[in-house]
Formats: structure tokens, sequence, C-alpha cells
């Protein structure tokens, strides 16, 4: 049986059929000879001028000649506007819809360069050069946390937003525009990339032949997978995660863990020790939809991952704002996301006092409450939350339900495992408690959306008889038990609980649709599959267990009993 071990921050796995090199003379080297056009496409937020200076100087090392056609001086002079998601009522500052554009609206004709002579390499870059009927495709990434935090702190050139040459760039751009657009496109294009290169170090890039990718795809969409965590800081944010799980702070807190959002989620690929590319989780469900999620999961989400993990931290930090999300129809008709964001608390870990806000009180008045979100951001006058909103005990191994227009927000002291919809991007914020981030400005409150969306029948003792469940056994055997947790009939995915006692096992079984498991409590567990798969799964740590692998057996490491998170999707 594999021992235990502690978290690990960078889970990887091996390759199938191929191998990750490092360096652009390696990246180059199986090139074929005669005359070439290679395309790089990838996203708008990286360094292509650096990327073109590192791919072409290798090049050249190795006698070919180079001609460089960056496919972004092609561009139609209205490719931002074309792009660009349609503008809210309002003109709405912090939400756009997503955009449902092609990379194709961005030019009037895509370039169409002619082979050249002998050796010689046309290297065609930027995102859309696929469009150039290439010899060769390759597909440069950058994985989404390091072109948000280079927009946030504006080290990329301007023009980085797609469409946009020489203006600076936008969150709400990349966010809403720049992603779903090329999200789309990298999708499309995923199965003909002939390399696949991670450009996390522009001048020692790893990457993989596009062959072994598809065949490590393939792989791993039938056994149990991590992604690679990592964790934001915000100005509510805690220090459990960095005293805890060694992470380091990237600006004083760990406070947003993400240990499985589908959207930015990346599994790292390569030797643990050696070169490794950064693979986007997504192409797992592109590529293989029905072995990752299930024929009735695949048939209600297409290839959209729909449940999401992460952690919210604020031990040793703040209350996160009173919050909520769009209801079911307001996320179609104003957002465009095709489903909505429903949440669930569990409680992992929380300090004395510790609160979780969650519904209105029985006599909350939603016109007053208004006129006091309005005069905190007027004014800044503070606004008495817990007239309004019902504080409940942060109790360790308790579930909260978030159905989406609920208002909620986890307090200070708690570490939170979010289990969530994948739909992410719309955070209806209410009140911030009159914080100031760290140039002293007070974060955007679009509180209009938010009172939109407010469900204001769901009150009183009913937020917790429904939101606030106990505990009820699904099935049981010896020194082993699965309990339900959370269930609401409007919400599509159910929390359940594995309870294993010390050294005993129990068996599970996907049924056609994915698993996804965290270790809240105890040393950790060894996931076996029918086909002789093993991962250890440790405290903390969250494992997708795609929906062909059916048959699995959960077995409890360490001293003491071991409880699992599990999340499935229960309405298709």
């Amino acid at each position: 049986m594999p021992a235990s071990r502690s978290y690990d921050p960078l889970p990887s796995y091996r390759p199938v059929a191929g191998e990750v090199v490092a360096g652009w003379p390696a990246t180059v080297a199986d090139l074929p000879p005669g005359p070439l056009v290679l395309a790089v496409d990838g996203p708008a937020a990286l360094d292509w001028t650096a990327l073109a200076d590192g791919l072409a100087a290798a090049l050249r090392s190795a006698g070919r000649p180079v001609d460089l056609l960056d496919v972004r001086d092609h561009y139609a002079e209205s490719a931002g506007d074309r792009t660009a998601a349609a503008p809210v009522p309002a003109d709405d500052p912090f939400f756009t819809p997503l955009s449902t554009a092609e990379v194709a609206d961005l030019f009037d004709t895509p370039p169409l360069p002619e082979r050249p002579e002998r050796d010689g390499v046309v290297v065609v870059f930027g995102p859309g050069a696929s469009l150039s009927n290439p010899d060769l495709l390759w597909y440069a990434d950058l994985p989404k946390r390091y072109a948000e935090a280079a927009v946030s702190k504006g080290e990329l050139p301007v023009g980085v937003n797609l469409g946009r040459p020489g203006v600076p760039g936008d969150l709400v751009r990349l966010f809403y525009t720049d992603w779903p657009v090329l999200d789309r496109h990298r999708d499309a294009m995923a199965g003909r990339v002939d390399r696949w290169i991670d450009v996390q170090d522009p001048a020692g890039p790893a990457s993989l032949d596009g062959t072994a990718l598809r065949g490590t795809l393939a792989h791993l969409a039938r056994r149990p997978v991590r992604t690679r965590p990592y964790f934001n800081s915000t100005p509510w944010g805690g220090q459990w995660a960095a005293s805890e799980l060694g992470f380091t702070p990237q600006a004083g807190n760990t406070a947003l863990g993400y240990e499985l959002i589908a959207p930015e989620a990346g599994v790292l690929v390569g030797e643990k020790d050696g070169a490794q590319v950064e693979v986007p989780f997504q192409l797992l469900c592109v590529e293989h939809p029905v072995d990752m999620l299930g024929e009735d999961v695949h048939r209600r989400f297409g290839t959209s991952f729909p449940i999401r993990f992460d952690y919210l931290d604020t031990m040793g930090g703040g209350n996160l704002s009173l919050h909520l999300h769009p209801r079911e129809r307001y996320m179609k008709d104003v957002f465009g996301w095709p489903y909505t964001q429903h949440e669930t608390y569990y409680v992992t870990a929380s300090q004395d006092g510790a609160r979780v806000l969650l519904g209105l009180t029985e006599d909350a008045d939603v016109g007053t409450m208004r006129r006091q979100v309005e005069d905190s951001i007027a004014h800044g006058d503070p606004m008495p939350v817990e007239d309004h909103v019902q504080s409940h005990p942060a109790t360790v191994g308790q579930l909260f339900m978030i159905p989406a227009g609920t208002p909620h927000a986890s307090g200070a002291g708690n570490l939170v495992l979010e289990v969530s919809a994948t739909p992410y991007l719309y955070s209806l914020r209410l009140y911030d408690w009159l914080r100031k981030d760290a140039a002293g400005a007070s974060r955007p409150l679009p509180y209009e959306h938010g009172f939109a969306n407010l469900d204001t029948e769901r009150r009183g003792g009913d937020v917790t008889k429904d939101l606030v469940q106990q505990p009820r056994t699904l099935r049981a055997g010896d020194g082993w038990r699965e309990e339900v947790v959370g269930a609401l009939p409007e919400m599509f995915y159910a929390v359940h609980r594995l309870v294993v006692a010390e050294g005993r096992d129990m068996a599970d079984d996907t049924a056609g649709r994915f698993h996804i498991l965290n270790v809240a409590a105890g040393e950790g567990v060894v996931v076996e599959t029918r086909d002789g798969h093993s991962h250890t799964l440790a405290f903390a740590e969250t494992l997708t267990v795609p929906a062909s692998v059916g048959p699995y057996r959960v077995r409890a490491l360490g001293p003491g009993e071991v409880r699992v998170v599990k999340a499935l999707v229960v309405e298709p």
C-alpha cells in the first residue's frame, strides 16, 4: 500500500509515449527539414515578442533561415469591437456578458504566407496564427493565473487584450472577452496541435509533442487525477494555507485556494524533478468528454466541467464581502452563462467564535437593506449586516447550502471548502465592511445586480431547515459510511461525506458520473481503481475521479478516522 504523505503543491503525471523537453533549442530539434510555415498560436496575455525572438534565435542557431510574421499586425481595425461582449444595461463597469465571438472575427482575411525556400521557416505567431494554413501548428500557453497577475500589475506590454493595440491591459476584458474567445479557439485546435509549449519561463520553455500530449490526456481521462493548486491573496485573506500547507503568500495571505476550478486549472505533465508542462484541465473534458463527465453529464453541460472545489481562507483574516450569485434565468439572459452558480461551504477548520452569514432574517426589510447599502457606498456608513442576514456558528464539518440568490459570507477565522457550480466570475457584492485595497480604494459593489437576484422568500426558520442540513446516512458497512451532507431540489449536484475508520476501506462507483473527492479530516486515503491505478490523497487535497473509472475503493491512511468530502452531479 502506498505510504501516506503530506499536502503536495505540485502533483504531476508522466507523459505517455513521449518526454517533456526544456529550452528553445530542444523545442525546434525535431522540426522536419525543408521549407515550413510554422504557426504558433496561443492566448493574448503572454509576451509574444519575447517568444518570437527566442524561437527565431534557436532556429537560426540550427541553421534555419527565419522570417517572422506577427499575426496581430493583420487584425482588422475593428477587431476589438468585433470580439467584445455586448454591454449590459447601464454600461456596467464591473461585469459584461461572456463574449460569443470567434478568433476568425479578428480578421478581414487571415494572412496566408508563401512557403519559404530551401530550409527556411516562416514563423506566424500570435492569437489566430492557426488560421494561416500552416504546415505545422504549435500552441504556446501561459496559465491564466500568470496572465491575471501580469495584467493586474501592468507587467505586460500595452495591447495585451485581443484586438486592442496600444491600449493598457484590462481585467474585465481579459475575463469576459479574451478568455472565452480564446478558450473556444484552443479547444477547437487541440486535436491537431503538433507541439504544446509552456512559456512560464519564456527563456526556457518546456514542451511536449502533440501525439504524446493527446496520449497523455487519453490516459488521464480514465484514472484519478489532481490539478495543480495555487493560492491568491485578497484584502480579506487569512494565513491557514501558509502556516499549514507551506504556501508562500503572494501579497501577505492565502485567501483563495484554487483546488479545482476547471476554466483555470492545469495538470502538470512531466517528470517530478524534471521539465514539466502545465496542460489545461479543460482539455481532458474537450478531448474525452464522456470518459471525464459521463454521458448524462456531457449531454447537459457539454464539455464544461460543472463543479469546482476551492478554499476560502479567513484564518487570521477578515470577513468575506456580503454577496450572492445570479439566479438561473438572470445568469443566462444577462451574463450569457448556460447554468448558474449554486454554492456550498464546508467548514474544514475554524477558530473559536467564527461565523457564517447565510440567508435573510425573518424580519429583514429589503428596502431598508438597499438604503443602507447605498449609504455605505456613498457616505462610508457601516451597515448592520446581522439586522438583515442570519449568523450561524462555523462548526467544523458543517455544510452550508447556498443556492443562487442567497446572501452569504464566510466570517473571519474560517477555512471553508467551497463546493460550487463552476461559474465563478459573477459575485454580486452588496457590502464589503468599508474595506480598502492596497491603493486605498473601495471594492466595487455591483449591488443593483445583487438586489435584482436576491431571493426574498427563503428567510427565518426556512434557512436553518433547508440550508443548514444535518448529515443523513446513505449507506454503511463495517468501519465505513457514506452520508449526504447537503442536497436541494434546485441544485444539480449534491455533497456527500465518506467516513472511513482507521485501517478500513470502502467501495464506491462513479456509475457513469464523475466524482470529486477532498480529504477534510484525517491523514489521507488511497484511491484504488479496478484497472490497478492508485492515487494517494493527503489532507486538504482534491482529486477528480472520472466517470470512466467505474468501481473504486477508498482506503484510510494513518491513525484515526478519515473524512472525505465527495461531490457529484445528481440531476443532469
